[in-house]
């Protein structure tokens, strides 16, 4: 792959927006959602359903990935699909006022998702090709960083100011407003971006065709598919999403069900200031702390405890369902220890698929792949999440998503050791991109 220089203004006035704009639409799909569909009046067992049948955009990707290398521009492809959020929120928004609105919205943030997906494909490629390996290792910081701001904007300031609205005027009204807003917000990030983003055009000097774009992308399946041990690692990275994926998908609904029905009966604000802040923050300090455990122990020691700092906090959430404490204080600090042992324990699956998985002919394009694999663990425990915890209430529910850890615990005193990196024979492979939890 080469690529053509041209002026380019400083990382610093792009890099951090770019992976807002990245990260907004996915956490409006993949975890706000759920409760504007609760607030609609829709069954938990419906919601993680359709919420996680949205995140199969997220799964997929990596097979459209290459053909988009087709396309020189990778600025024109992220403004275009930024475009492409805007649009699709603006009209969920719309469509919120209309009577029986939810399998519309459905619809329409289908093309949200599958949107999101294809811009993150670009955003990283442009990324990737418009800064040196010292620039990327410089700016991953703000990469990271503003990924989780998008995080916190919409789990915090946009669930607080739909709360703030519900105060005066009904549900439908308070969520069609904020993602009108959010529509507006990704509006003028697209706007921006057609002026702040580098116009880094990548030269395929191998593949000149669909066809060819194909045959390079059934070569990576296969290789990938043939690795040593790959189907334990398949099961491996599932299982280990088994009990978040769940967790992640009936949390919010049990924080807004009323105390008739087992939950704690939070506003919509409060649920945003619980997550938004306390949670996001100690996810992060989570994650920080998670990845200096795991460099000092190996990934192999490293895993069984990484492993329970991932499941057990989900804990938490069975002694509130328990307690059903009414002190915000409270709720918040359960809701951190839940988040920074999800932040901490999450570093062992992305570390296992860097160090494991994807290491090979073609490791970044397999690590497009690995994430895939991880996204999907994510998508198939939540989707049945609500029709579980339907059955079994909030407290059993809790106990049994915690019991989900056992199979992957077992998994990991058998992990195979970190492979050796080997040379790719081709430069043209697909890019990755960044793992979202």
């Amino acid at each position: 792959m080469q690529t053509e220089q041209v002026p380019k203004r400083s990382p610093i006035t792009w890099v951090p927006t770019l992976y807002f704009a990245q990260g907004l639409p996915f956490f409006v799909v993949m975890a706000i959602t759920t409760l504007l569909f609760k607030d609609l009046g829709v069954s938990n067992t419906e919601v993680t359903r359709w919420v996680n049948i949205l995140g199969w955009a997220w799964v997929l990707k990596p097979l459209w990935s290459p053909f988009l290398e087709a396309i020189p521009s990778k600025k024109l492809i992220v403004v275009v699909f930024q475009l492409v959020g805007a649009a699709t929120m603006g009209v969920a928004g719309l469509a919120l006022n209309l009577p029986d609105s939810f399998i519309i919205v459905i619809a329409v943030l289908a093309f949200t998702a599958i949107g999101s997906a294809t811009h993150d494909i670009a955003s990283d490629g442009l990324y990737i090709a418009s800064l040196s390996n010292k620039q990327q290792a410089e700016y991953a910081g703000w990469q990271g960083a503003f990924f989780n701001a998008a995080r916190l904007f919409s789990r915090g300031g946009i669930l607080v100011l739909v709360g703030a609205l519900e105060k005066y005027t009904t549900p439908q009204h308070s969520w069609s407003t904020v993602f009108l807003l959010m529509a507006a917000v990704m509006g003028v990030l697209a706007l921006y971006h057609w002026w702040a983003l580098p116009d880094t055009r990548t030269v395929n000097t191998a593949a000149h065709s669909m066809s060819d774009i194909a045959d390079t992308m059934g070569e990576v399946l296969f290789d990938f598919l043939k690795k040593p041990g790959i189907w334990f690692a398949i099961l491996f990275i599932v299982l280990f999403r088994a009990g978040e994926g769940q967790i992640q998908s009936v949390g919010p609904l049990f924080l807004k069900d009323p105390a008739s029905a087992g939950g704690l009966g939070l506003s919509t604000d409060q649920i945003g200031v619980a997550y938004g802040t306390a949670g996001t923050i100690a996810f992060v300090v989570g994650s920080v702390f998670g990845g200096y455990f795991t460099s000092w122990l190996g990934l192999r020691r490293a895993m069984v405890w990484l492993v329970l700092a991932m499941n057990l906090p989900n804990l938490a959430y069975w002694w509130l369902s328990v307690a059903l404490p009414s002190n915000m204080s409270v709720i918040s600090a359960a809701l951190a220890v839940e988040m920074f042992g999800y932040g901490f324990g999450f570093v062992g699956i992305i570390l296992f698929i860097m160090q494991v998985v994807a290491v090979g002919r073609f490791t970044t394009a397999h690590y497009a792949l690995g994430t895939g694999v991880m996204q999907l663990g994510f998508v198939l425990s939540g989707t049945w999440s609500g029709a579980i915890q339907t059955h079994l209430g909030y407290q059993n529910f809790f106990i049994w998503v915690t019991v989900c850890a056992i199979p992957v615990l077992v998994l990991s005193f058998f992990l195979p050791k970190p492979r050796t990196a080997e040379p790719s024979p081709t430069p043209d492979e697909p890019a990755a991109e960044p793992a979202k939890a």
